[in-house]
């Protein structure tokens, strides 16, 4: 069954709804909406499992996808354009591909409709591993995450999700959904043989990533014919962050024609 997802709205104009990756939120987005938000109505959802949205046993992306549509009928909206990043875009393509008479638009930020090894399952598993009945400060968590995680950016953006209530800790994240799923989220689901959605469609990929390469370029062509793709030179997988003018330049400029 869908679920109807916590979601924020801003500005005014054509619909534009903005969904996170893997360990996000809608307020990972927050500079970003603002921005696009002076000629657009943006839509940030969190994604199940994620956020404040409701948890579910289950993280396929079909079954995302129909979230997405019937939050976004809740609201009002029958036509919109999509701009996803990472699993974010994973479920846009899907949406657009599931449901394409209702994408105007999609943009997918470095990421391609392909299978990708899981490299965070280890991250999923030392956030499990902590005794969060013993933790009280985040300065605590992050130094039990250390030796799992050592890059100090990786595991702020992670303690994002750490909830930290009279005097308890919690996860604001579905950990154990995330990691029984975590072979369907690293995937990309099979689509029938000659779908495609033939909208406008940008792949932004970062320059130094490696989710989104040349390689991956004729599976992006096979099932969006009218894909563009650009490169943010200097960004890598967290583009809109390292580069976010760059990244709303490209993103605007494709929106704006």
């Amino acid at each position: 069954m869908a679920l109807v997802l916590a979601a924020a709205e801003q500005g005014s104009g054509p619909p534009l709804l903005i969904l996170h990756g893997l360990f996000g939120s809608g307020r990972n987005w927050a500079q970003i909406a603002k921005a696009l938000s002076t000629e657009r109505r943006v839509i940030s959802l969190d994604l199940r499992n994620h956020g404040a949205s409701p948890w579910a046993e289950t993280m396929d992306y079909r079954e995302m996808a129909e979230d997405v549509r019937a939050t976004l009928r809740a609201r009002g909206y029958d036509r919109y354009s999509l701009l996803g990043h990472s699993m974010g875009g994973k479920v846009a393509m899907t949406a657009a591909l599931e449901h394409g008479a209702a994408v105007e638009r999609l943009i997918v930020a470095d990421i391609a409709p392909v299978a990708y090894a899981a490299h965070h399952l280890g991250h999923v598993k030392a956030m499990r591993g902590l005794d969060l009945a013993n933790i009280k400060r985040r300065s605590e968590a992050d130094a039990a995450l250390v030796p799992a995680i050592p890059d100090a950016a990786e595991r702020a953006f992670l303690l994002q999700n750490l909830v930290l209530q009279d005097g308890q800790a919690s996860w604001r994240l579905n950990l154990e959904a995330i990691e029984r799923e975590m072979p369907r989220l690293v995937g990309f689901p099979a689509i029938q043989e000659g779908r495609t959605y033939d909208g406008p469609c940008l792949f932004v990929a970062g320059g130094r990533s490696v989710y989104l390469r040349p390689e991956h370029e004729p599976v992006i062509r096979r099932l969006f014919p009218n894909a563009e793709i650009a490169n943010i030179e200097n960004a890598g997988h967290w583009l809109h962050v390292e580069q976010p003018a760059a990244f709303l330049a490209v993103v605007e400029a494709f929106l704006n024609r």
